[in-house]
């Protein structure tokens, strides 16, 4: 037994390192997509609000394992072909973006409105008060949810055998039949949640960043005596 899983050990790590590559490909397209469509969400314009919601909600409502298959395999049928890296990238940019779409304009609509007509007494343009002052505000809300949905598209990648990806779970299948269902879906299950382990760690150290920048972060402890300790 330890001789199977001694051989198998290379695949289970390929599984894996290819289960994380496409989960950090994914999460930055979702994150590119929920910035564009969550300030078009903002914007003041009737036409383009309507054209955010329609696209966010066509995304959010219609699965995630049709849409992929659609890029991969209805695409290439009406002239535009993706290889299976570029089409599960963009298929996760879209779901997951739609999603993070609403993260996005819910954070950037939960800055009091003083910062807002602040920003505006100050005379800064658009762009600079929302680089400037809104922004680096509704960062530290949009950590925690954005971590959750990096989590679920590293659970999501699972799907990815259906267009001939070899991610973790395609490997394990192969697997199953040589090392046992047992070892192989157990294993498994310990690097899906080691993966996640290190997204949860990797947020929470995010959010402490962008917090500190905006004077959210822990106070700091100051010693200012023998004995006698207080807070900066």
């Amino acid at each position: 037994m330890l001789t199977e899983l001694g051989d198998a050990a290379p695949l289970f790590l390929h599984g894996a390192w290819v289960t994380l590559l496409y989960t950090v490909l994914g999460a930055l397209a979702a994150l590119l997509v929920s910035f564009v469509f969550g300030l078009m969400a903002l914007s003041g314009s009737m036409l383009v609000r309507g054209v955010s919601r329609t696209i966010v909600e066509f995304f959010r409502g219609t699965s995630l394992v049709i849409q992929l298959l659609w890029i991969f395999f209805v695409l290439p049928q009406l002239g535009l072909r993706f290889e299976p890296m570029a089409a599960a990238t963009i298929a996760f940019g879209l779901n997951f973006g739609a999603y993070g779409s609403e993260i996005v304009r819910g954070a950037i609509a939960s800055v009091p409105t003083p910062q807002w007509e602040a920003t505006v007494a100050l005379g800064l343009g658009r762009v600079q008060r929302m680089r400037r002052v809104i922004l680096p505000q509704a960062l530290p809300e949009m950590i925690p949810p954005f971590g959750n949905l990096w989590i679920q598209i590293l659970k999501s990648s699972s799907l990815l055998y259906l267009i001939g990806i070899t991610e973790l779970t395609f490997e394990v299948k192969q697997l199953q039949f040589e090392i046992g269902s047992m070892a192989a879906f157990s294993i498994a299950l310990v690097v899906y949640f080691l993966l996640a382990q290190a997204l949860v760690a990797a947020t929470r150290w995010v959010e402490v960043r962008t917090a500190a920048r905006v004077g959210r972060g822990p106070k700091a402890v100051v010693v200012s005596a023998p004995g006698a300790v207080g807070t900066a």
